[in-house]
């Protein structure tokens, strides 16, 4: 059985200028395009540019290299870590077909190649190329695995009758969380809200290659299942229960997981509790990914990524004036002055997956994990394992939050996993550290 083929969304915008280094030709025309040109939407289709050339097509275009070995796309100003810290335009090269499409206003550019040749660049995006070969081949199989599962995930929301709903709102509760599935129109984006995916920009080693071919349709599974593998950058110690941060739904292999081959000594796990989360929190544990070796956090993280470096434990303050502001912002409601944050429920990693926010014009509960990391950070709060210090400073308040980890902790911790990598444990021990009970499978 051949890699699968899957669709990758890019970017969209009005207009979108590319380049084509080579010749490519129109799915239904044999004419040959080459070099700087423009999509832009013309009514119900698209009109693309290039030189003196014009060509017109309803709906969609679908561009082919002629030699898909040498062929490549350069997508100009792509805009990449969407609402986080580090937002920021470049420009990208690609490989295999280049597809337009409208929706709306805008035009979205849709790069079509094989899942294998997807993950060599995921591999590069997500962390450094030059990280250890069992950490490599361990991202590769959870990217995989990922991905196929998201795949067959969206194929069974199709054939279901009830629409599928991530937010539940009343007049003093928001509850939300954010997967892929209003990615309609291709498989996964390219931006972290799926996988970082920025095509060959990212310079690709021959470990990166290596790690891929080597694990070629290899996937975690269950009973033959595709395991809906997670990953963040840093658990801040344990792992986080799936259901705490997207749908309601148990998997076996995203459970509660400590990240350390030995108990933390001196810690309450039972971190849902308050007094065991602050402890925790404010505590400095011994885990895998609590690490301030730069040789292996080099592997993990690309150059934006080490322009944060408090990974591990965190603190991040709010004047009363900014965080209400802040939270009005972010959220579109008035709360008026915020006097207060009172947690309301926590995962098994201490993450907040329900927070009361209290002003003096309205009140109310937020959630899930994302959700509240949005609505407390211009971008994205680190996590939402975090607890709250007021400190009453000539009549008004200061917020002191101190947090936990880099991310919604499910499933596979990136440094922990790096440092694991790093202290001679297999690709294979990696992945059973963090999915327990799953198995490694070859599907094609």
């Amino acid at each position: 059985m051949d890699a699968p083929q899957i669709k990758v969304g890019i970017m969209a915008e009005k207009e979108i200028f590319f380049t084509l280094d080579g010749n490519y030709h129109l799915e239904s025309s044999t004419n040959l395009i080459t070099g700087r040109c423009k999509a832009r939407k013309a009514g119900p289709g698209i009109y693309i540019e290039s030189g003196d050339d014009c060509f017109f097509c309803p709906n969609s275009v679908v561009l082919i290299p002629s030699d898909p070995d040498t062929g490549k796309f350069i997508l100009h100003n792509v805009t990449i870590g969407i609402n986080f810290h580090w937002e920021r335009k470049e420009d990208q090269t690609f490989k295999g077909s280049l597809h337009f499409i409208t929706d709306g206003d805008k035009v979205h550019a849709i790069n079509a190649l094989s899942i294998e040749d997807y993950l060599m660049s995921v591999i590069s995006s997500e962390m450094s190329a030059t990280s250890s070969m069992e950490l490599l081949k361990a991202h590769a199989v959870i990217s995989r695995s990922w991905l196929l599962a998201q795949i067959q995930k969206n194929t069974n929301l199709q054939t279901e009758s009830q629409k599928y709903q991530t937010t539940f709102r009343t007049e003093n509760e928001l509850i939300k969380w954010y997967d892929r599935e209003d990615h309609t129109h291709f498989d996964v984006c390219a931006d972290d809200h799926c996988q970082r995916y920025q095509g060959i920009t990212r310079s690709t080693t021959e470990l990166v290659e290596k790690a891929v071919k080597e694990t070629q349709g290899e996937v975690l599974a269950i009973d033959g299942v595709i395991c809906d593998a997670r990953f963040s950058k840093c658990c801040g110690g344990v792992t986080e229960v799936f259901e705490n941060v997207w749908e309601p739904v148990n998997h076996s292999y995203l459970q509660k997981i400590v990240d350390n081959n030995l108990q933390p000594e001196g810690y309450s796990l039972d971190l849902e509790n308050e007094d065991a989360a602050e402890q925790w929190i404010t505590g400095n544990p011994d885990a895998f990914c609590n690490s301030s070796d730069k040789k292996v956090l080099k592997q993990i993280l690309n150059d934006y990524d080490q322009e944060t470096n408090d990974f591990f434990r965190w603190k991040v303050v709010y004047s009363q004036e900014e965080l209400s502001k802040l939270v009005k912002t972010r959220t579109g409601l008035d709360f008026g002055t915020i006097t207060d944050l009172i947690p309301v429920e926590r995962g098994g990693s201490a993450r907040l997956i329900s927070l009361k926010i209290v002003g003096t014009l309205k009140t109310m509960t937020i959630g899930k994990e994302l959700e509240i990391r949005k609505t407390l950070s211009k971008s994205h709060l680190y996590s939402s394992a975090f607890i709250v210090e007021k400190q009453e400073i000539a009549g008004s308040i200061n917020f002191i939050l101190h947090g936990a980890g880099w991310g919604h902790g499910v499933g596979l911790c990136q440094i922990g996993a790096a440092v694991m990598g790093d202290k001679g444990f297999s690709y294979q021990e990696i992945l059973l550290h963090y999915f327990r009970g799953a198995g490694l499978e070859r599907k094609y």
